[in-house]
């Protein structure tokens, strides 16, 4: 199975990624991870990216595509991969459509995760990060610190990231509509979406998302199982 999962900052894409991924046995395809991997292998693809993140950038969509394209083109990907972090914009969507057919496939589903931005501010703008273990991460609201603004594992400082504050956020979303919605329009008109709410718990949300390929069922009350 080929998928894409698709949704706006706070969204929790990256842990439904690796649960939905783990659940049907096929590959995590993230862009971060692939262009962490080809940086410490100093290819050239990675080099060039190296060069743009250092310099606060994204990575240009020549490099971007074809960090994908080499990816998807390794043997672990004939059972099935998902798609997280890519296409973010509709050339690249454009450029992945190429790609999979060339190889004779195309995708078969696009999961939408939707969620009101007012939760997407207070997910990310509650976050606080510990100074000695970035790894500890707590929310004001969700995961808060036995004692205000110390880690409870190590009692490091908490802080938040300038990445994380509200007007930050607020326009991660601007360009998250002007680049990257546009991309569920266009397999919209595939209709390869559906679209899952991102609201709930972890397992809830993955539940829904697993209804939705078709590898989870609904009981009489409207809920999901699997």
């Amino acid at each position: 199975m080929r998928i894409l999962l698709i949704g706006p900052p706070g969204a929790g894409k990256g842990t439904q990624a690796v649960r939905l991924a783990a659940h049907l046995s096929i590959q995590h395809i993230s862009t971060g991870d692939l262009f962490r991997e080809h940086i410490d292998q100093g290819t050239e693809l990675g080099q060039n990216a190296h060069t743009h993140i250092r310099a606060g950038l994204l990575a240009p969509d020549e490099v971007t595509i074809g960090v994908i394209k080499e990816r998807l083109a390794r043997p672990d990907t004939e059972r099935g991969f998902l798609l997280d972090g890519f296409p973010r914009n509709l050339a690249q969507a454009e450029a992945l459509d190429g790609i999979l057919a060339d190889s004779k496939s195309r995708l078969d589903a696009v999961l939408d995760l939707e969620i009101p931005e007012a939760e997407v501010v207070r997910r990310i703008a509650g976050r606080r990060l510990c100074r000695r273990d970035r790894e500890h991460i707590f929310h004001v609201d969700y995961s808060q610190p036995e004692v205000a603004g110390a880690c409870d594992v190590c009692g490091g400082e908490l802080y938040q990231r300038d990445d994380d504050r509200e007007a930050t956020v607020r326009k991660r979303l601007e360009v998250y509509r002007s680049e990257t919605a546009p991309v569920v329009d266009h397999y919209q008109a595939q209709g390869l979406v559906t679209t899952i709410s991102a609201l709930g718990q972890v397992q809830e949300v993955l539940d829904r998302a697993l209804v939705a390929i078709g590898q989870g069922q609904v009981d009489a009350s409207g809920a999901s199982s699997c």
